[in-house]
């Protein structure tokens, strides 16, 4: 049996896996990885696959329809995010009438947490994976092939006649390092120059050494709606496997991207990758998410076995704001964080949110000060974006902050994310000027400036990616943004 594992189009080159799915200023598009890995396991087990990444790949609904025809498929799973969830579909729906035959699921985390409400927005779709979906498609796709009665599809929800029948909830892949190397499956049938992420070097690839993430931030999307707050890592055997096999089959690879929620849950495990790298001599950069209460001595291990990067949440310079999203960290430790990194050798990607529970035109100017006095290699401000499913969605519908009902609202004409947000005394727009005000006094700084100059001096293999990410950067800055 064919299946096709579709990333639809959606405004040029929309980042759907992306945390906060959108059409990025510095022009970060994701791997496709949930749909990568799910492909690898269906290829596991016997099925035809076919793998398209439109977004990445530049293709209309035309183009995917000339591709699918290319192989028939009697099962379409088409990746979904909230902003093109309207769109999406559309597509599943256009796909259908050239398919008639064909089953179609909607997968990703705003159909799981929405799954009901998602199959009633179009009658073509006929079913919905809930969570992560690995074996669900491949039970699906096995039960489609022997003709089996669909109810016996775990983490399924599907459309029986004018009934939607809820099956019972999928169980956690407790032993992540059977599932495949989610690089074999992009080197058969992705380009891997298709992607970017403006703080690495290019070409990169992502890849996932751990599902599930055990802290509580009421804003983050994955752990709340798709793999669970349940932490379940690879082994560092498996996991560095895969690194040693990316330098011997993807020569052309520059770094890799972990991009688990948080890569350093368990320190010890890191600590064990990093000595396994050193050990088989992998000459390789990287770079992963981690949290403010990562230790010096792990930062150590991590930069000796090629760590070059990691990417951090600060969210908030204020306290108060920080406790109520329940972040649990403190502005100390944020500020030791990057000390520490310093001390490390470690370039940082820290990230602001602005819009937080608490948050003042006050606290949004205390929080642009910290970020200018921090001085990380790559900064980011972006609005707190509620996605259903989640603690903040839940906070922002009670507390009647949601400016839009409308999911095609979460983005703006051009893909890019939008706050949707209008909180007491700061409505969204002036929110999301706010964010851009404060990118542009960041990154225009003369210390900022001054850093980057000694950077490129000093490590002239930075060049390349400072002058790519700049240049994307300001190429995508509205021109309203420009003239202020």
């Amino acid at each position: 049996m064919n299946v096709l594992m579709l990333n639809p189009p959606f405004k040029g080159r929309f980042s759907r896996t992306s945390r906060s799915p959108a059409v990025t200023l510095g022009g970060t598009i994701y791997y496709p990885f949930w749909l990568a890995y799910a492909t690898g396991v269906l290829e596991q087990n016997g099925f035809l696959v076919q793998l398209i990444d439109a977004p990445a790949q530049g293709l209309s609904v035309a183009d995917v329809l000339a591709r699918a025809k290319e192989m028939p498929a009697q099962l379409i799973v088409v990746d979904t995010s909230t902003p093109s969830i309207y769109h999406d579909v559309q597509v599943a729906a256009q796909l259908k009438e050239c398919f008639s035959s064909s089953f179609i699921t909607l997968v990703g985390t705003h159909p799981s947490a929405l799954p009901e409400e998602t199959l009633k927005l179009g009658e073509k779709v006929d079913a919905v994976a809930v969570g992560e979906y690995d074996y669900t498609i491949r039970d699906l796709a096995l039960c489609l092939e022997r003709g089996e009665d669909l109810r016996t599809v775990d983490g399924l929800v599907f459309r029986e006649g004018d009934e939607i029948i809820v099956n019972k909830p999928r169980a956690l892949i407790e032993n992540v390092d059977e599932l495949p190397m989610v690089s074999e499956v992009y080197k058969q049938h992705l380009n891997i120059r298709d992607y970017y992420f403006a703080a690495a070097n290019y070409p990169m690839v992502m890849l996932i050494t751990g599902r599930g993430c055990p802290y509580r931030c009421f804003f983050c999307v994955y752990p709340q709606t798709f793999h669970s707050r349940k932490y379940r890592p690879r082994s560092a055997v498996n996991v560095v496997d895969e690194f040693q096999w990316i330098v011997e089959n993807l020569p052309e690879v520059r770094e890799i991207g972990i991009e688990d929620d948080t890569f350093t849950v368990d320190q010890e495990r890191t600590k064990e990758i990093c000595r396994l790298i050193l050990e088989r001599g992998i000459k390789i950069k990287w770079y992963c998410n981690v949290r403010v209460s990562l230790e010096l001595e792990t930062m150590r291990w991590m930069r000796n076995a090629g760590c070059r990067l990691v990417t951090v949440g600060f969210e908030s310079a204020d306290q108060q704001s920080l406790n109520m999203m329940q972040k649990g960290i403190t502005v100390e430790q944020i500020r030791q964080f990057v000390q520490d990194t310093r001390k490390a050798g470690l370039l940082v990607h820290g990230c602001f949110i602005i819009g937080n529970p608490g948050e003042t035109a006050a606290t949004m100017e205390k929080s642009l000060q910290m970020a200018k006095d921090l001085n990380c290699d790559t900064m980011q401000f972006f609005p707190l974006l509620v996605y259903p499913g989640t603690e903040a969605y839940q906070w922002a519908k009670e507390n009647n902050y949601l400016a839009s009902d409308k999911f095609s609202d979460w983005a703006d004409e051009v893909g890019m994310y939008r706050s949707v947000l209008n909180i007491p005394g700061l409505p969204a727009e002036k929110i999301e000027a706010f964010c851009l005000r404060a990118n542009r006094e960041y990154y225009l700084r003369p210390r900022y400036v001054l850093m980057k100059l000694k950077q490129l001096i000093l490590g002239p293999r930075e060049i390349r990616r400072t002058l790519k990410g700049a240049l994307t950067y300001f190429r995508r800055l509205p021109k309203s943004y420009r003239r202020h």
